[in-house]
């Protein structure tokens, strides 16, 4: 996945420098873990922010640390459980690339990466805790602009006669889902095992009319069939790799909350009508409106104030 200038430059404003590797000692030494705020019964213990405040040490941040990482992780928690709820998940291989791709701009390896951040309090987790939530949200926002976006069936029509008539048109696909389901307790132990098996079921797959037969006698496998989904209505997690997926062929697999998936694509076909017009035309504007920064910033900001006050946020 490409990130975007602004994910980018929110993960580059941690501002790591060459003088961290001197070893500054660790912000706040260890103790014990306790839950320090509860958003709507999700917890934030004493470790997480204890982990963010020596990231913002390590941004070289000034001011009440341990007050703002209760702020960013009360935050940070609101946009997790928004992007559970739009089913945003991003996949450890893509978090594990960004991290890499850090670490290059800071002409850092990994390891050494990792070093910095465990000599300063962080941990290489929380970091990818960070980068993923980045990733997710931004995810979450471009389906907002695309919904807040959405012009009307009447503008759509008055957009087509001045361009001559012209309906927009669009793929529509016809998709499978397959998921080798892991249990939250067992994730670590089984997800290098659970990826081999689904590679092994997409070597064999041939059409989405003998998926089932072949999900029989594999333990903890679901089929769903995802019906008709246009272009535009592609889950954003996927949308790439089902575009360039073949009919009778399946996507890469992601690793996800529920375990390990791919989609497969049964059929593909160009549609044009009224509603494509307007999902085409809405999408157009929404990709120009989130190009400035400040525009999305404020549709960031907006957002978290709604999801703050639907919230119950317990601070201890």
């Amino acid at each position: 996945m490409k990130i975007s200038k602004r994910l980018f430059a929110a993960i580059l404003a941690t501002g790591i420098s060459v003088a961290i590797l001197g070893g500054e000692a660790p912000l706040n030494p260890a103790v014990a873990n306790e839950i320090e705020i509860l958003v709507d019964k999700n917890p934030i213990t004493t470790y997480d922010i204890n982990r963010r405040a020596a990231f913002l040490k390590l941004q070289r941040k000034k001011g009440n640390l341990t007050q703002t990482a209760r702020q960013e992780l009360t935050d940070d928690m609101l946009k997790r459980m928004e992007m559970k709820r739009r089913g945003v998940s991003i996949p450890d291989k893509e978090i594990d690339e960004a991290f890499a791709r850090f670490a290059s701009r800071n002409k850092l390896t990994t390891a050494q990466l990792s070093e910095v951040l465990n000599k300063a309090g962080v941990t290489p987790e929380h970091f990818k805790t960070f980068i993923m939530v980045q990733m997710g949200w931004n995810r979450v926002l471009s389906a907002r602009f695309r919904e807040k976006g959405m012009i009307s069936e009447q503008e759509a029509v008055q957009r087509m006669r001045q361009q001559g008539g012209a309906k927009p048109s669009t793929s529509e696909y016809l998709l499978q889902q397959v998921i080798f389901v892991i249990p939250a307790d067992k994730r670590q132990a089984l997800l290098a095992k659970r990826r081999q098996e689904a590679n092994a079921f997409r070597s064999r797959f041939q059409n989405c009319g003998n998926t089932r037969q072949l999900a029989r006698g594999i333990i903890d496998v679901t089929v769903r069939d995802l019906g008709r989904v246009i272009e535009p209505r592609l889950p954003g997690d996927w949308a790439d790799d089902v575009k360039k997926t073949g009919v009778g062929q399946t996507t890469p697999v992601h690793d996800t909350e529920k375990g390990v998936e791919f989609l497969a694509v049964c059929s593909k076909r160009q549609v044009s009508d009224d509603r494509v017009a307007q999902l085409v035309f809405s999408m157009e504007d929404a990709e120009k409106k989130q190009g400035g920064d400040q525009q999305a910033e404020k549709v960031s900001e907006d957002y978290l104030k709604e999801l703050r006050a639907k919230a119950t946020i317990v601070n201890r």
